[in-house]
């Protein structure tokens, strides 16, 4: 799987649709107060990634590289719990009002995941987003520049000129 540079997330998520020969639709969502960051639907037709639109481009980022994390895991969710739903119906409905509230509430059922899943999908989002900020090629530096700041620049990510 390759990254696109210069990174643009979505058009990452539609490299991975393309690679994985199933559709991944991006939804941006107002998210009520309370409601998950981002939450990932699988139907039979297509995944759906829903994110808040009220929030930087940076968490976006990061909220869709983590419920891609889920994808490429191969989570599945589990039961909500005893009442059936990972978050209530009123939040369901407003996230995704263009769903039947049936497809919402069978969603949302099967929407939750254990914790381990929970640190996988962190896990694959932080060491995309590392890549993306650190390229594994790394540059050779300019001649002159001191080993000091060399060294200095490696330790927050940056090559030295």
């Amino acid at each position: 799987m390759s990254l696109p540079e210069p990174f643009d997330a979505e058009d990452f998520v539609a490299g991975l649709a393309a690679e994985r020969g199933r559709p991944i639709e991006l939804m941006p969502v107002s998210a009520p107060q309370g409601a998950p960051c981002g939450l990932l639907m699988s139907t039979e037709r297509a995944d759906y990634i829903l994110y808040p639109t009220d929030t930087t481009a940076l968490h976006r980022r990061h909220i869709l590289l983590h419920e891609v994390g889920h994808l490429l895991c191969g989570h599945v969710g589990a039961d909500a719990g005893a009442d059936g739903v990972a978050i209530d119906a009123a939040a369901g409905r407003q996230l995704m009002p263009n769903l039947s509230p049936e497809l919402v509430r069978r969603v949302l059922g099967r929407t939750t995941y254990s914790e381990v899943e929970e640190r996988e999908a962190e896990l694959v989002a932080s060491l995309l987003a590392q890549r993306v900020v650190r390229p594994a090629e790394p540059r050779d530096p300019a001649p002159g520049v001191p080993e000091g700041v060399r060294r200095f620049d490696s330790l927050f990510g940056r090559r030295a000129p």
